[in-house]
């Protein structure tokens, strides 16, 4: 189990790092978009390119995060009723949930994207728009997406597992502050009749 942990933590690293680096992808992004704004606004022209490299920024940020997303917990989840179980039980579904529904999702996205990838980049794909950009580096989001978020999923079974078994502590529980779906979930439940008031 130690060298699963081992490599658990160099996954959770390596996600980490590149979470940290598509932040600045979000920077970028904005500041091309304002000012693609501004040329438009004040010149009254634009550049297919300029309006292309946001939408690929936004497909890197996407799908490059989605690793760190599920290394923070911080995917969509829905506790509806996991959120009423042991921490063992939340571990348990998480398990079930990642190894039959995340990871062969996952696979099977990585599977089907090569093929696409290595075709755009052989025909040397371009955008049918005028002084538009290469297709390959957007169409590679996907399968580098699927790269992490496996990575990812992996090091995530390790830790659950590394719980259920007495080797590690419970991934599930958040430290700090709640997120803005407790929050939500505090609101609703504050309003609902017999609710706290």
């Amino acid at each position: 189990m130690s060298f699963l942990l081992s490599l658990s933590r160099l996954i959770d690293w390596i996600n980490e790092r590149v979470g940290r680096s598509v932040m600045w992808l979000v920077l970028i992004a904005v500041v091309i978009s304002a000012g693609n704004a501004l040329v438009r606004k004040l010149f009254n022209t634009s550049s297919n390119a300029l309006l292309e490299i946001q939408w690929y920024l936004f497909a890197a940020i996407f799908m490059l995060a989605a690793g760190y997303t599920f290394l923070r917990n911080e995917h969509v989840r829905i506790d509806v009723i996991t959120g009423r179980l042991s921490p063992r039980g939340q571990n348990i579904v998480d398990i079930i949930g990642i190894a039959l529904f995340m990871l062969p999702m996952a696979v099977l996205l990585l599977w089907l994207s090569l093929p696409i990838v290595k075709l755009s980049i052989v025909s040397g794909e371009m955008s049918a728009n005028p002084g538009g950009l290469i297709r390959w580096p957007v169409k590679l989001m996907l399968p580098l997406g699927m790269f992490f978020l496996i990575l990812q999923a992996l090091s995530e079974l390790i830790k659950r597992i590394a719980f259920l078994t007495g080797h590690g502590p419970n991934v599930l529980v958040k430290h700090g502050a709640p997120s803005a779906e407790e929050e939500l979930a505090a609101a609703i439940k504050q309003q609902a009749p017999g609710g706290a008031q």
